[in-house]
């Protein structure tokens, strides 16, 4: 449980903080609800999302942007609403076999998907109890949705995005200012003493970063009185 000091705090209206949102393509959201079925006319590339997008035009003329999943290709027919097993239908938890390798969830119903949306992810139905559907998250935890929460079949198109290095730090920072994320992340140890607790030439070695619950307020940062350090052995 990490504790960011002021000056690293986000959110104070710089320019420094702003996504260029008006460069994106476009929201990723379902068809309205109802059985349709629609075709792929085209694949977008959004600097927004990690994972290319899929256009869809539905019969009724309804066209939305949707997350792509492995083995879409222009000119295929995709579901919303029917049963079916095909990769790339949309259909609510409790119409989806257990087993099955889903994508984009709804948290709630009719929200167009909150969950699994990166690049190369997927998450798995485990069971279907009178509390919900239980679905296991590539995070490996398993987390409760409605039943009528709706989900895509298939695996989120794009992976291996991670596997290739970035190579010059002007790539990583394109990429990382198109999404509007804060980078560089400069250690505590590298500031100086005015800008951080742990800055300055000092003390190098030997700071520990887990804070005492009773540390006043300038010493809260790192881990505060944390349960359990370091890398979790499966």
């Amino acid at each position: 449980m990490g504790k960011n000091l002021i000056q690293q705090k986000r959110g104070k209206g710089s320019s420094r903080y702003i996504a260029h949102s008006h460069r994106w393509k476009g929201a990723v959201s379902y068809k309205s609800p109802g059985e349709a079925q629609g075709r792929i006319i085209d694949f977008v590339d959004c600097a927004g999302h990690s994972a290319p997008l899929a256009k869809v035009v539905y019969g009724d003329g309804e066209e939305c942007l949707v997350v792509a999943v492995e083995g879409l290709r222009v000119g295929d027919v995709v579901s919303s609403g029917i049963v079916s097993e095909m990769s790339g239908s949309t259909m609510g938890l409790k119409n989806i076999p257990e087993g099955t390798m889903v994508c984009n969830i709804e948290l709630q119903p009719g929200d167009g998907g909150k969950f699994v949306r990166a690049g190369g992810t997927c998450a798995k139905i485990v069971a279907k109890t009178p509390e919900g559907v239980v679905v296991r998250l590539p995070s490996k935890k398993e987390k409760i949705f409605y039943p009528e929460c709706r989900a895509t079949i298939g695996v989120v198109a794009g992976g291996g995005r991670v596997e290739k290095p970035f190579l010059t730090a002007g790539k990583r920072y394109f990429a990382m200012k198109a999404k509007n994320k804060l980078w560089p992340q400069v250690a505590g140890l590298s500031m100086n003493a005015v800008d951080h607790p742990f800055g300055g030439s000092r003390n190098k070695k030997g700071k520990p970063t887990i804070a005492p619950r009773n540390a006043p307020p300038g010493r809260k940062v790192g881990k505060i009185h944390p349960r359990r350090t370091g890398r979790r052995k499966r």
